[in-house]
Order: structure tokens, then C-alpha cells, then sequence
């Protein structure tokens, strides 16, 4: 599997979403844009739009009226999902939002342009921009442009990563960016390739390079119960960050059920895993995993 290809154009690239008045993905009140792509399958992942790098449709179900306007719209005559060209038309024809194209390309510019809108509120907080997805060096050229763009205005940069990305994209990258989310699933290779769908090797290496070579990096844990949440692992996984100068703030994540109803909206089967009825890690076992890191020195964080 090759990591950080892009065959767009450097100076457009695809994003499924922009938010603002984001409070927990960097200091301040951030604007985060959401890049398209990401090489992993987490089967807990929240945004599982973000995974193919190409637009994709959405369908809720339970927002349809059955009202026959997406079907009337449709110069195609509304083939089924894997057959639909992207042109966007039956979404507008939607009245209750039921359809719609997940994923646009934008130029360099019409991100800047709505992420300036904001900047008022990032002078107030210390906030500023963050890239996140899907995973932003999936689009390694499209995101460096974005940072140069932004640093030349002088906005915080932040860029939200699981370091699944050749080393050379993400070190070059590295100078513009004022701020690095970096995510940690787990340290046990099996593990990891049955809960993600990738391996961790490359993922451990870049952090050990990134920590070499920049300052400021805020580790972040999703706790998945059956899958990281047990003390043996998070012992792994602090000793993995600890003793890094370069590592400011470990957090500690807890699952939630956000993502549930999204794979059907995309076409995705139900993971697995989901339907066993997991449910959210216990306070106190949080409290337990969030000392051992701190036992190892690490200013530790739950929530976020």
C-alpha cells in the first residue's frame, strides 16, 4: 500500500468538510477542515466518509418522504449507488437534505477565503486552523499548500494525524505546522492490523522522526474497549511517548457511538465489532489508564 498519493492537482484538493467553532482539536476556537482519503479501516472511525478519497453519495433514509423528487431530477434515472455519476442534482432537488454528495474539490484559495471568515475568533483565543479527515497526508502537496498559505497570514496551524504517510511527506511538512495531533491506536502489531487494517510499523517510525525533528506534538489515544483497553497495552503505550521532549500532552479518548448511523448513509456494512454492543469506557477506567501515563511523566488529558 503506497501512503500520501495524490493525482489532483497541487493547487485543489478534496474536502468533505469544513467546521467551525471547533474546540477540541487544537488550542482556541479552530477552524478544521476535514481532508478526503484515509488508507486506514478503524472499525470505530467517526467519519467514515472520510475514508475514499473520491466524493461519494449519502443517503438518509430516514429523512425521506418518499417524494420522488431525487428520482425526477435524475438524468440517469437514479442507478443505484455504485453506478451514480456525482452530479449533485437529485441532493438539490432533495427538500429534506435525505441525499447528498459527500466531498468537493477546492482550490487552495476558496479554502483560505472561508477559513479567514474566522480569524477574528482565533486573535481572541490563540486558535487557528486544523487539517484533519480521513488523513490529511493522503494529500500531502494539497496540504502543504494550505500550510504555506496560512503561515504567510500568520494563522496557528494545526495538522491532525495518524501518521499513515511516507516519512518524506510528513517532514516536509513539518516546518509550516505550529501544531501536531498525532494518533496512537495501540503498539501490538497483530492488534493493530485487526483493528485498523493497517500496520503500525511506519506509523511508530514517523513519530520517532517527527519527535527528532519538531517541538510541539499532542498525542492522542481513542480507548476502544476489546480492542486497546487494558493496562498492558496502555503501558506500551507509554512508554512508546514518554521521555519525548517533543511530546507536550498525551489525551485520552474515550469511544462513543457517534459514528453509528453512518455506515448505511454511505453504503458501508456495519463493522463487526458494532454489533457485539459496545458501549463507552468506564470514568475510573480512564482515570486508571490516564495515571499510568502519568506515572511515566506525561501530562496526561481525558475527554477532547
Amino acid at each position: 500500500m503506497v501512503y500520501g498519493s495524490q493525482a489532483t492537482p497541487v493547487a485543489t484538493g478534496t474536502v468533505f468538510n469544513l467546521q467551525r467553532y471547533s474546540l477540541h482539536d487544537g488550542p482556541g476556537i479552530r477552524t478544521t477542515v476535514f481532508l478526503k482519503g484515509c488508507p486506514a479501516r478503524c472499525w470505530w472511525c467517526h467519519n467514515p466518509e472520510s475514508q475514499d478519497p473520491h466524493p461519494e453519495i449519502a443517503i438518509s433514509s430516514s429523512y425521506c418522504i418518499a417524494c420522488d423528487a431525487c428520482l425526477l431530477s435524475c438524468h440517469e434515472g437514479l442507478k443505484p449507488r455504485e453506478h451514480c455519476v456525482l452530479c449533485g442534482d437529485c441532493s438539490t432537488a432533495c427538500p429534506t437534505g435525505a441525499r447528498s454528495v459527500v466531498g468537493s474539490t477546492m482550490s487552495v484559495e476558496d479554502v483560505v477565503s472561508q477559513v479567514l471568515r474566522d480569524r477574528m475568533f482565533f486573535e481572541d483565543s490563540g486558535g487557528g486552523v486544523t487539517f484533519s479527515g480521513g488523513e490529511p497526508l493522503s494529500q500531502p502537496h494539497f496540504l502543504k499548500a494550505l500550510l504555506s498559505a496560512f503561515r504567510s497570514r500568520e494563522i496557528h496551524t494545526c495538522v491532525d494525524t495518524a501518521g499513515l504517510c511516507c516519512p518524506d511527506a510528513l517532514l516536509e511538512v513539518a516546518p509550516l505546522v505550529d501544531l501536531f495531533l498525532y494518533d496512537l491506536k495501540c503498539i501490538d502489531p497483530a492488534r493493530h492490523l485487526e483493528g485498523t487494517g493497517v500496520d503500525n510499523r511506519q506509523i511508530l517510525k514517523n513519530l520517532e522522526c517527527l519527535a527528532a525533528l519538531h517541538r510541539n506534538i499532542w498525542i492522542r489515544i481513542p480507548v476502544v474497549p476489546g480492542f486497546n483497553d487494558d493496562p498492558a497495552e496502555m503501558e506500551l503505550l507509554a512508554r512508546a511517548v514518554a521521555g519525548r521532549h517533543a511530546v507536550r500532552q498525551v489525551w485520552l479518548l474515550p469511544y462513543h457511538e457517534t459514528w453509528a448511523g453512518k455506515p448505511e448513509r454511505y453504503g458501508k456494512e456495519l463493522p463487526l465489532q458494532a454489533r457485539t454492543g459496545v458501549t463507552p469506557p468506564a470514568p475510573e477506567a480512564l482515570e486508571n489508564f490516564a495515571r499510568i501515563f502519568r506515572d511515566h511523566g506525561c501530562t496526561t488529558n481525558i475527554g477532547g
